[in-house]
């Protein structure tokens, strides 16, 4: 898939500011990637970089890029976790590969985290609406509390974001984040690398049991 100027799920003046700050960005950036993916290339195995199908705007897959911060294995995503990794995800860092994605316009730099395939059936209706905004790498719930609250609040969060977007309120949340990043502010649940698996809310777990 190509880059595309306007790519569906992002509003016009979005797309120019996700591009403006990416081009900007990323030659700042530039340096510190090459030296994550060495510093990863000499203390972690191959390959360097995470990649996996992801839920885009309306639900539609595409494949993310991370670094990868996690070791081969059946333990848990904590126990896997390697010491570099845990750096990284303290600082956000394992995202910048994110960029990429971000200029092909499979993303914007500000929208709900896209999370994992298997959740799309797990939503509520209302939650579910969380999909007709492209993902970001930040967003309103990133910056209310991150992986701190609870997924119905996470995604109560991410619905309002939706309904309630701006230029000025990604503006804003793009201010905020580098402060929560340093803060270090909700980056994991306890016993968890990120945050637990989403089994699904009240509502959509008694479907799936009647079946």
């Amino acid at each position: 898939m190509s880059a595309r100027l306007l790519p569906p799920g992002i509003p016009t003046s979005k797309r120019f500011l996700d591009l403006f700050l990416v081009i900007i960005g990323g030659v700042i950036a530039l340096p510190f990637i090459l030296l994550i993916a060495l510093l990863l290339l000499i203390f972690n195995s191959r390959p360097v970089l995470f990649r996996q199908q992801r839920p885009g705007y309306k639900g539609l897959p595409f494949t993310l890029y991370k670094f990868r911060t996690m070791r081969e294995g059946s333990d848990t995503d904590a126990a896997r976790l390697t010491p570099l990794g845990r750096f990284l995800r303290a600082l956000s860092l394992d995202e910048l590969p994110e960029l990429y994605n971000v200029l092909r316009g499979e993303m914007s730099l500000v929208g709900p985290r896209p999370l994992l395939m298997r959740y799309l059936d797990r939503y509520t209706l209302k939650q579910a609406r969380r999909h007709m905004m492209a993902p970001g790498m930040t967003g309103w719930a990133q910056i209310n509390g991150r992986n701190n609250v609870s997924w119905e609040d996470k995604f109560a969060l991410d619905v309002w974001y939706v309904d309630n977007w701006s230029f000025w309120l990604d503006l804003k949340i793009l201010a905020i984040t580098p402060f929560k990043v340093l803060l270090r502010e909700g980056i994991s649940q306890s016993g968890n690398a990120t945050a637990m698996e989403f089994k699904g809310s009240n509502e959509t777990t008694a479907k799936r049991r009647a079946r």
